[in-house]
């Protein structure tokens, strides 16, 4: 599925990562760092919307599609009963599917969780090469305690699916990929083959989520970057999104809601993300309005894209300078803080109820306000202002 994204930098695979048209996988993002805690859901942190670009150390033979059996049950029947008060984010009896969970360490474990926090069932589309390691992990409760919802229950995973975002149908499959031990043992993981899938499994579904992004050359500079590498890079992180929402809109109900993510690098010049990925985030925000006509005027679907920060996490880490972006938004941004993948889970989970039923075509950015700034304050040009700074 190539497909794991890098956000903060977007990045795929997020623990995706595919140097070639094989390698994408989620996760991410690439997607995000910091883990959550038990009683403290805060950092997951998630990173760049990029796929990872290092490949998996071990070899996976991919298994056929197992079921993690369980309905995600967000609040616990007592507080359920109980009077809400404000404007609660309520999704019970919706359905999502997010494309580009690899592990519980990325953008789209982080939207995942948020989701089933509202009451909506979670079924997720992981990278073919990380699909046996990502359901051995969930069985043996490695992710246990990144599962742990606000009121104490645990996310459920209805469904996993092995997917490859960078192919749309069998056809398309190139032998080597057919006959790659990675790809052994799983089958029915092209764009087509799992929105059937789904569509057989569960009929339909509410939300969609695309969290995937890859860039094979993403440590070259635009001007190194390869014809090859530039167009992984653009079918891996944007035309993944549009063949996904074109296979998946016919089971999207009616007003329901489709997600991707994007990273600042679309609109400003961000040194060291390259490989094309800027350009691909830059497509990425085009198509997100174009979609948002098309799949409303036929399906009354809403498209939005949600522009996040830079965020620690493991795909991000294989670009090599999170830390300095990180450093670089602490010090410049609006608001003085590290991003959490919650934040931007939580963001998903909003453009995904029906309090945003009117937002459509939009690039949201939960990015602790850096997009806004024309300069960098902590620049020594502007040492003689008087800048407040956070105390805390």
């Amino acid at each position: 599925m190539a497909t794991a994204s890098f956000s903060g930098l977007q990045f795929s695979m997020s623990r995706s990562c595919i140097p070639s048209s094989q390698k994408i996988a989620d996760a991410s993002a690439v997607v995000l760092g910091g883990k959550s805690k038990i009683g403290s859901w805060n950092k997951l942190a998630s990173a760049c919307n990029v796929a990872s670009v290092q490949p998996f150390q071990r070899g996976f033979t991919s298994s056929s599609i197992k079921s993690v059996k369980g309905v995600t049950k967000a609040t616990s029947e007592s507080s359920a009963e109980s009077a809400v008060s404000g404007l609660p984010i309520n999704l019970k009896g919706k359905r999502a599917f997010i494309a580009g969970v690899a592990d519980d360490n990325g953008y789209g474990w982080a939207i995942a969780k948020s989701l089933a926090a509202a009451g909506a069932e979670i079924l997720v589309g992981t990278w073919v090469p990380a699909l046996n390691i990502f359901e051995s992990s969930l069985r043996r409760g490695k992710f246990d305690g990144s599962r742990i919802l606000p009121d104490g229950s645990m996310m459920e995973i209805a469904k996993v699916y092995p997917l490859d975002a960078v192919f749309d149908n069998p056809d398309e499959v190139p032998e080597d990929i057919k006959t790659n031990k990675r790809y052994a043992g799983s089958s029915k993981w092209t764009v087509q083959e799992v929105a059937e899938s789904v569509k057989e499994d569960f009929g339909s579904i509410d939300i969609l989520v695309h969290s995937l992004a890859n860039g094979p050359e993403v440590t070259k500079p635009l001007l190194e970057t390869s014809r090859n590498g530039y167009l992984a890079a653009i079918s891996a992180s944007s035309y993944s999104y549009v063949s996904l929402l074109k296979h998946f809109l016919p089971i999207l109900n009616p007003g329901g809601s489709s997600i991707s993510l994007t990273y600042i690098a679309s609109e400003r010049i961000i040194p060291g993300y390259g490989g094309g990925m800027s350009s691909a985030k830059a497509a990425l925000e085009s198509d997100t309005r174009v979609l948002a006509f098309e799949a409303g005027r036929k399906r009354k679907i809403r498209v939005n894209t949600i522009s996040a920060g830079p965020l620690r996490s493991r795909a991000a880490k294989a670009i090599g300078f999170i830390d300095m972006m990180i450093d670089y938004s602490s010090a410049n941004a609006p608001l003085q803080k590290e991003l959490s993948a919650e934040e931007v889970g939580n963001a998903a989970a909003f453009l995904a109820s029906p309090l945003a039923s009117a937002i459509t075509g939009t690039v949201l950015y939960v990015d602790n306000g850096l997009n806004a700034m024309g300069v960098g304050v902590d620049s020594p040009i502007f040492k003689d202002l008087d800048i407040p700074k956070d105390q805390h």
